[in-house]
């Protein structure tokens, strides 16, 4: 049964991929919010959004590579010869 719940061999791949591509996007977000909320809000409190998106994308992206990376190899059965 733990067979069918194993992670693939391209799993690690796509982690990697689903990180980065998590953090430009919300990294783009970010730098939207910080743009469009120029005028309406001041420094601090416009800092303290784009921080709040940035650690988001920061601990979306670790989840994604820790999660997609498949952790360790499972134990190969020996070899066993008839002679």
């Amino acid at each position: 049964m733990t067979v069918f719940l194993d992670i693939g061999p391209a799993a690690g791949g796509t982690g990697v991929f689903l990180a980065v591509v998590f953090f430009l996007v919300l990294s783009a977000v970010a730098f939207i919010a910080f743009k469009v909320l120029r005028k309406t809000v001041k420094m601090a409190f416009r800092m303290a959004i784009v921080a709040i998106i940035l650690v988001v994308a920061i601990v979306g992206s670790i989840a994604f590579w820790a999660f997609g990376t498949g952790g360790s190899e499972r134990p190969k059965p020996r070899t066993t010869t008839v002679r």
